[in-house]
């Protein structure tokens, strides 16, 4: 209340309520968050945005988390909106550098156009970007909106960015502990990509090749997608959410054992032989026992190495997708 007299009274305001309302979300945000900088803000959300509906026939995905002081704060409608904005626009400045990379040109693109990346994103880029088209507030803006509603030290904690290299890729993700059944926002989630093996192609090719012209005419209006692979946009979409529910079940580091670093490797080889240092074992022995222990850790780490947690029978990650002509190309996840 004491918030409000003052917009109303203050230079420039004239007693207009809507140049009150600026004026509040000028001072009284930025008064707020200056209360509650520095608190502690270990709980919150993580959210996730894809957009396969873009123009270049490219698709992005984002998987960002957004911190707050307490559970019950992040369990609120405003926060779990800001969670979805951030995510949004996270889609909106990756779109942007996708675009600006590649020359700005606004044709469609059906081939390999690059290899696909990872972009984590610098907070004050994401902080900087639009809301949205139609809404001239920046995500600072939303952020202390927020701030000034939930009364909670809010952050940003981590904003990271997926585009596959190539136009046939699907992505695919899972949120677990979802806060309503609107928003894809909760307490764990993961997106994948998945693309179409080469042999699923060169198969689908020569089966499309000897159909009738009638048929090829209707597929022609498919995306890429589905005519590059033997299993149907739904169904692969349907495959990433399984493994991205495994990733959020399991939590994997890598995506298989090439990927781990030398470091991270030597250092793992290094505490196995100081386990059997008292055991007296020959050094060939040890050697053996060790190899045998490193594709265990594999098994713990690399999704590749998995048991899938979700699929019937439980197969081997790698064997599944050998099998279903799917390669999985990269996967990013978090949690609260």
């Amino acid at each position: 209340m004491v918030e409000c007299k003052k917009a109303i009274s203050a230079e420039g305001v004239d007693g207009d309520y809507d140049k009150a309302t600026e004026w509040l979300r000028k001072n009284g945000s930025a008064k707020a968050a200056s209360k509650l900088a520095g608190r502690d803000a270990s709980e919150g959300l993580v959210g996730i945005a894809i957009d396969d509906e873009d123009p270049t026939n490219v698709v992005f995905g984002a998987i960002v988390r957004v911190a707050s002081e307490t559970d019950f704060a992040s369990r609120s409608p405003a926060f779990s909106s800001l969670v979805k904005t951030v995510a949004d626009s996270a889609i909106t400045l990756s779109r942007h550098r996708h675009r600006s990379n590649s020359g700005g040109g606004g044709g469609t693109t059906d081939t390999v156009t690059s290899p696909s990346s990872v972009d984590v994103m610098d907070v004050k880029d994401i902080l900087a970007t639009s809301v949205g088209v139609e809404d001239t507030r920046s995500v600072k803006d939303a952020l202390d909106e927020a701030v000034l509603a939930i009364r909670e030290n809010l952050q940003i904690a981590s904003v990271t960015a997926i585009v596959p290299g190539r136009s046939d890729a699907v992505l695919a993700g899972y949120v677990h502990g979802k806060v309503d059944g609107t928003t894809l926002a909760g307490t764990a989630a993961a997106i994948v990509e998945l693309i179409p093996t080469a042999s699923s192609s060169s198969s689908s090719s020569s089966s499309s090749s000897s159909s009738s012209s009638s048929s090829s005419s209707s597929s022609s209006s498919s995306s890429s997608s589905a005519s590059s692979s033997s299993s149907s946009v739904e169904e692969i979409h349907e495959i990433g959410k399984k493994l991205a529910m495994h990733i959020v079940a399991a939590k994997p580091t890598y995506l298989s054992p090439d990927q781990i670093p030398d470091s991270v490797l030597e250092k793992e080889r290094e505490i196995l032989l100081e386990q059997m240092k008292e055991t007296g074992k020959s050094a060939d022995i040890m050697e053996k026992i060790v190899s045998g222990r490193l594709r265990k850790y594999y098994e713990q780490v690399c999704l590749m190495e998995q048991e899938h947690m979700v699929e019937e029978g439980n197969p081997k990650i790698n064997k599944l997708m050998k099998k279903l002509g799917l390669e999985v190309v990269q996967f990013e996840s978090d949690s609260i």
